[in-house]
Order: C-alpha cells, then structure tokens, then sequence
C-alpha cells in the first residue's frame, strides 16, 4: 500500500494498519492518531513532525526512521525497533516502550517524562538534554548511553543496572527521586 491509500483509508476512518509495510515512507507532519501499526515495517520512514500519538506500534520496526519533532505521547511502542532512529526533540510522553530496542538511537531533547523503558535496550542512545523525569527504566540496558545533562529526577531505576552506564548525573543516592513533574 502507498502513501496515499493509507491516507484515504484512514480518512475513511480505518485505523488497522497492522503489519503494513510503509518502508522508506514518506508520512512527514501527518496526523494518524490512534492508528494501529502494530508489527508494521516502518524502517526508514520519514515521521518527521508527524502526530502519532495513541498509536500502537508495538513490534513496528522503524529502523533508521527519522521520528524528530514528532508527537506519540500515550503511544504502545513496545517490543519496537528503534535502532538508529532518529527521536530528535520528539514527545514520548506517558509512552510504553517495554521492551523496545533503541540502541544508538539519537534522543537529543526527547520528552520521556513518565514512559515506561523497562527491559528496553538503550545501550548507545543518546538522551542528552532528554526529560526522563518519572520514567520506568528498570531492566534496561544503560551501557554506553549518554544522559548528559538529561532529566531523571523521579526516574526508576535499580542500583545494579547503573553499574556499566556512562553517564548518571542528577540520580540520587537512593536512585529513586520524587521531585519534578511531567
């Protein structure tokens, strides 16, 4: 299916777009709320500024997509493929990404705040400047993730999990905080 048949069935009121291959598709500043694109290959896809947000994209594989600017608050993204992804200043707020894998996925800026990352893969994505604030980050792999100068005030977090990370500025002794708000 092309671009423009997704549109018209979603225009049409259609939402089922499950395990849809959208490889390399252009979906740049459109709005898809609520859709579901569950196991879809959305590897390469431009989502620029797109509003995905309620999605389920759960098992989507968007490899190397560029998702920068765009809004999946409240989306389902677990089990997703990320890796390489571009997540520029994207809004992941109140997010499942349980499971996801995200390594070496540029999260310059992201707003995180309140997601759910356990058991996720993070080793090699970048979070610098990134809201962390109240996200689940147990069971994730941290290893060589940079979170200079991120949020994670409130973040959840086990001791032992820090151990091989590269960066932990803001954590506490006690590696739970209750400060800040999403």
């Amino acid at each position: 299916m092309d671009v423009n048949q997704l549109l018209s069935r979603y225009a049409a009121g259609e939402r089922d777009f499950n395990g849809m291959n959208l490889h390399q598709a252009n979906l740049s500043d459109i709005d898809l709320r609520g859709a579901n694109f569950g196991g879809a290959d959305l590897s390469g896809a431009n989502l620029t500024g797109a509003d995905l947000s309620g999605c389920d994209l759960s098992r989507a594989n968007l490899t190397d997509a560029d998702l920068s600017g765009a809004n999946l608050m409240a989306a389902n993204l677990s089990e997703v493929n990320l890796i390489g992804a571009d997540l520029i200043n994207i809004n992941l707020e109140r997010t499942n990404l349980s499971r996801g894998d995200l390594r070496s996925a540029n999260l310059v800026k992201a707003n995180l705040c309140g997601s759910n990352l356990s058991e996720a893969e993070l080793s090699g994505a970048d979070f610098s400047g990134a809201n962390l604030s109240q996200a689940n980050l147990i069971g994730s792999n941290l290893n060589e993730a940079e979170l200079n100068g991120a949020d994670l005030s409130g973040v959840t977090v086990a001791e032992n999990e820090m151990s091989s990370s590269k960066t932990y500025t803001g954590l506490s002794h006690k590696w739970v905080t209750w400060a800040g708000g999403c």
